[in-house]
């Protein structure tokens, strides 16, 4: 049975992919909480949090479950690990897909914003994460429901793994140069209404790829998987 691991975005954890885990029975689908994040202890301190860190956390994770080879589907923060993957560890990848994410590193903008943010955090709580990220998160067309659970989901985050993921979002390395290079099949998922990656970049990145399948989800802002679990469902199958 081929494996998938699906890799969460910040500042969530692997509820995130709660309807492709009941959907898609066909595959042995592999779905931890990062460092951190939701249930899962980590480091304390923000400067041991890299996507480095991450990808070697997630090998281990394979390895303990004796998983030789995966395919690898990543949001957001999750595809920027998806990114680390693939470059250190190619031969365990059997194919991967990009959701709502980006090869670019941070300008000095986004780095800035990424410390503001952090410091209210530590001073705040989740509270000031989801105050800022909900707005920007969901497609206008998104119901309530919906959008109490990712609050709720945000606010259930503990402060360690928001700072630390964070600083490692900052300082993630471009990965733009490591596009033309990857050699596994690839599937771009994009929502018409993310306002975070929006669907012209993330079809640019998909050009940039060899063979790569790219795909725009209708009435999706940047948490497809959540907002239009039918549609992503459906086009992660046909994938695999």
């Amino acid at each position: 049975m081929t494996a998938v691991l699906f890799i969460h975005g910040f500042p969530f954890d692997h509820q995130m992919w709660r309807h492709q885990i009941a959907a898609l029975t066909r595959w042995r689908c592999v779905a931890p909480d990062l460092l951190s994040a939701g249930s899962r202890t980590g480091p304390a301190a923000p400067g041991a949090f890299s996507m480095a860190a991450y990808a070697d956390d997630l090998i281990g994770t394979l390895d303990q479950l004796e998983i030789d080879a995966t395919v690898v589907c990543g949001l957001s923060l999750g595809g920027y690990i998806v990114f680390e993957l693939l470059r250190r560890f190619p031969d365990r990848m059997r194919a991967a897909v990009l959701c709502h994410t980006k090869a670019t590193a941070d300008t000095p903008e986004a780095r800035h914003a990424r410390d503001a943010l952090a410091a209210r955090a530590k001073k705040e709580g989740a509270g000031a994460v989801t105050r800022e990220l909900i707005p920007k998160l969901l497609a206008p067309t998104t119901g309530a429901e919906i959008a109490r659970e990712v609050t709720t989901m945000i606010q259930r985050q503990p402060i360690a793994g928001i700072v630390g993921a964070l600083r490692a979002l900052r300082d993630r390395p471009d990965s733009t140069p490591l596009l033309r290079q990857i050699r596994v099949p690839v599937l771009v998922v994009a929502g018409d209404a993310d306002q975070i990656t929006p669907a012209t970049g993330m079809e640019d990145m998909a050009g940039a790829i060899p063979g790569a399948r790219f795909l725009v989800i209708p009435g999706s802002g940047h948490l497809s998987p959540l907002e239009q679990p039918g549609a992503f469902n459906d086009a992660l199958s046909a994938f695999l």
